[in-house]
């Protein structure tokens, strides 16, 4: 289906549950950004449920999902973009609203004049780690490939991407299932990688390739932060860390209430 933006309508935006636990400033600097142009702009911080879905709780994803749909009404969104894999899918099936992947959106928006051509002098050669849950959207992949050429990285594309692409390791709930099998999945994906500075659009793939040997930057590092150069390292795992990750997710909802008036 053919994206039309048509700013008469009112959007809203969801980061998910997992790029705020890991980046509050990627989080309210993306918000910023997506509010200045729509009009018409509202924003949602809530989990969409697919983990209670994912282990069998399906009257209680029902219930989760209908209190997140009642704020969406609650504040007129017309259509929803949303930063995580797991909530596109989820909304495409649960939700009355239109979703569409930030990566699908902001090919159709531009990026920021002022971070456009920003790496061209990066000396780093990127592979992508495409999320397996949204492995048949050629589109939302594009559009990562698009970001990166924007912003003026060089990328080379490993076998096992696009529609070929790996698990991660940290979907299904297995993590706190089964640990070691996560970890050897981890390790597993690594290998397949054909290059160690890695780039991915989900903050848990990233943790993922950090936890299986590589280096990984969300998509959102390289276009908010500063130009990735090789030696360079990535920013911690803070997805490692509950504390960490529930301080930033609070960090990341005050911020997006500064944005969204």
């Amino acid at each position: 289906m053919t994206i039309k933006i048509d700013k008469n309508k009112r959007y809203g935006f969801m980061p998910g549950c997992s790029l705020p636990s890991y980046s509050p400033e990627a989080v309210t600097k993306t918000t910023a950004y997506l509010d200045s142009v729509f009009p018409r702009f509202s924003a949602v911080q809530k989990c969409c449920g697919k983990p209670t879905k994912a282990v069998g709780q399906y009257d209680l994803f029902k219930e989760r999902f209908a209190d997140l749909q009642k704020d969406m009404d609650d504040v007129n969104i017309e259509e929803m973009i949303v930063a995580c894999q797991s909530c596109k899918l989820t909304f495409d099936e649960a939700s009355t609203t239109p979703t569409h992947s930030l990566w699908e959106i902001l090919p159709l928006i531009g990026l920021p004049e002022e971070l456009r051509g920003k790496a061209k002098g990066s000396d780093v050669v990127f592979t992508i780690h495409d999320s397996c849950s949204t492995r048949h959207m050629t589109k939302l992949h594009d559009g990562v490939r698009w970001i990166l050429t924007e912003l003026g990285y060089k990328y080379v594309e490993s076998k096992c991407s696009r529609e070929k692409t790996r698990c991660c390791g940290f979907g299904g709930m297995v993590v706190p299932a089964n640990p070691e099998v996560a970890e050897r999945v981890m390790k597993r994906r690594v290998e397949t990688l054909d290059s160690e500075y890695v780039v991915v659009y989900c903050s848990a793939c990233r943790s993922s390739i950090l936890k299986g040997g590589s280096k990984a930057w969300h998509i959102l590092d390289l276009v908010w932060g500063p130009v990735v150069h090789l030696n360079d390292e990535p920013p911690v795992d803070v997805l490692a860390s509950p504390i960490k990750s529930w301080i930033n997710r609070y960090k990341s909802k005050v911020g997006i209430a500064k944005v969204v008036k």
